[in-house]
């Protein structure tokens, strides 16, 4: 559910710390996805959560702390999405198909977080780029944990093979992939 300035808390509503974390952060992604990082303006924020400025420092010290608050959420979300996709079938091929919807339903989610992950313009922070490999990695290290137990391949074998799917699909999407009419 996205805030508008007509269903926005009018100012000086009380909320309990966590629902009020929430909106925070829902504003923000909001800004965030809008106009990314650099161009976000923390009153942006406030006035988008109906809140002032001194509230939403209140729950986070700054604009890089509320951006990675975001980004964990974010980057948690894909990870436990493909990891419930391989989890979901013993069958290898609606395995796949179940890893390739949960990725694009996540990059297709109307509150377009994936842009917090995949398009971010902060990637040359250190913070950032952290959590953005970790989800790279993790998902390597679910679809590494299929293959192994699959081919009986030795885990650094499977890694291989697992970053390697997971970077080409992370990265590139399906269109780095050939079209076999082609």
């Amino acid at each position: 559910m996205s805030t508008t300035p007509e269903t926005a808390p009018k100012r000086g509503s009380r909320l309990p710390r966590l629902a009020r974390r929430a909106q925070l952060l829902e504003a923000a992604q909001e800004v965030f996805v809008a106009n990314g990082y650099h161009a976000a303006a923390m009153d942006d924020i406030a006035d988008r959560a109906g809140v002032s400025k001194p509230v939403l420092y209140q729950h986070f010290p700054g604009k890089l702390e509320l951006y990675l608050a975001l980004l964990d959420t974010s980057c948690d979300a894909i990870v436990a999405s493909v990891q419930d996709a391989l989890k979901s079938t013993e069958d290898n091929k609606l395995r796949v198909a179940a890893t390739m919807h949960a990725f694009y339903d996540y990059v297709a989610n109307a509150q377009g977080a994936f842009r917090l992950v995949f398009e971010s313009d902060l990637t040359n922070e250190p913070a950032v780029r952290e959590r953005v490999d970790r989800v790279t990695q993790a998902c390597a290290e679910a679809v590494s944990e299929v293959i192994s137990a699959d081919a009986g391949l030795s885990r650094e074998q499977s890694m291989v093979l697992a970053v390697s799917l997971v970077a080409s699909l992370a990265w590139r999407g399906i269109r780095g992939f050939p079209r076999t009419d082609s």
